[in-house]
């Protein structure tokens, strides 16, 4: 099947773009195309135009302001999967990226695309959500920052109104204490949609007790998920293996299941459940050896 006729732009500005959009509430971006692309082949999306912003330099790069490490929209996944910014101060989106898709759609994806599509099982957006974080929107009347947890509303819906484009992500960093991370998800088939996925970043202090937890999951809900309770449990301990298998239980307990044709309601509880416990282990055990003699 071949996508149904459209228009293509590739304004100058991101100004432009949303000028394009604003006007025409069928015309979407384009970036990475790696989830449209196949949407329109399919004509399950039938945009009247394509607004291209793939080339913006404004929309490109990564840099590190201290408390956060901010990607442009339209930067490569497979340039933040590469990049020593982001694996020395975004550990846990460092662990998360290998999961995301296939080696070749990384190299056209965008981590905003990610983001703004909003797919529950999107790894990106899980750890978005997990470490707080943060995505720039540019409208017709401004800009404006809007936090992760508002920014997903439902299964590929987002905050964003007609007329506005993902410009930067925000990744907070975590300043202090000996940091690990743990990234855990299964699949029918190794790089398909997580059916469940867990994202954990922990810090430890110099005694092994916890500092900071936070625990996210993904895929099982309408939207990426943080398990405040679990991390809030564990800040403390000394997370050990009952602590985490207790904390990741009763979080899993009180998720709200999204229905799927893939997996039970029962078993993908339980997977959330199994997967946060082994992303809260990893994330203990690196934290862990961090400080530690060569």
């Amino acid at each position: 099947m071949k996508a149904a006729p459209f228009d293509y732009v590739r304004p100058a500005t991101v100004e432009a773009a949303c000028a394009r959009l604003a006007a025409d509430a069928d015309a979407v971006i384009i970036a990475g195309g790696q989830t449209l692309v196949p949407m329109m082949a399919m004509r399950l999306a039938r945009p009247s135009c394509l607004v291209d912003i793939a080339r913006l330099a404004e929309l490109q790069g990564i840099r590190d302001d201290g408390d956060a490490i901010v990607i442009g929209a339209a930067t490569r996944q497979v340039t933040a999967a590469e990049s020593a910014t982001v694996a020395a101060k975004a550990p846990l989106l460092a662990a998360a990226l290998p999961f995301v898709g296939h080696a070749a759609t990384r190299t056209r994806g965008t981590v905003g695309g990610s983001v703004a599509n909003a797919d529950p099982a999107a790894e990106i957006a899980l750890v978005l959500t997990t470490l707080r974080g943060s995505i720039m929107l540019r409208e017709p009347a401004g800009s404006r920052r809007v936090a992760a947890d508002a920014f997903f509303v439902g299964p590929m819906v987002t905050a964003a109104t007609q007329g506005s484009c993902v410009t930067a992500i925000h990744f907070p960093v975590w300043q202090t204490g000996r940091i690990g991370v743990g990234f855990e998800e299964i699949s029918a088939r190794r790089s398909d949609f997580a059916l469940v996925a867990a994202a954990a970043q922990v810090a430890l202090d110099a005694s092994g007790r916890c500092t900071a937890c936070a625990l996210g999951i993904g895929g099982a809900c309408a939207v990426p998920c943080r398990v405040d309770s679990a991390g809030e449990a564990l800040v403390g301990s000394v997370m050990s293996d009952k602590e985490i298998i207790d904390a990741a239980r009763a979080g899993a307990d009180a998720l709200d299941i999204m229905s799927s044709p893939h997996a039970s309601d029962a078993y993908r509880r339980r997977a959330a459940a199994t997967l946060g416990a082994r992303a809260l282990t990893r994330a203990r055990d690196q934290a862990a050896r961090h400080g530690l003699p060569a």
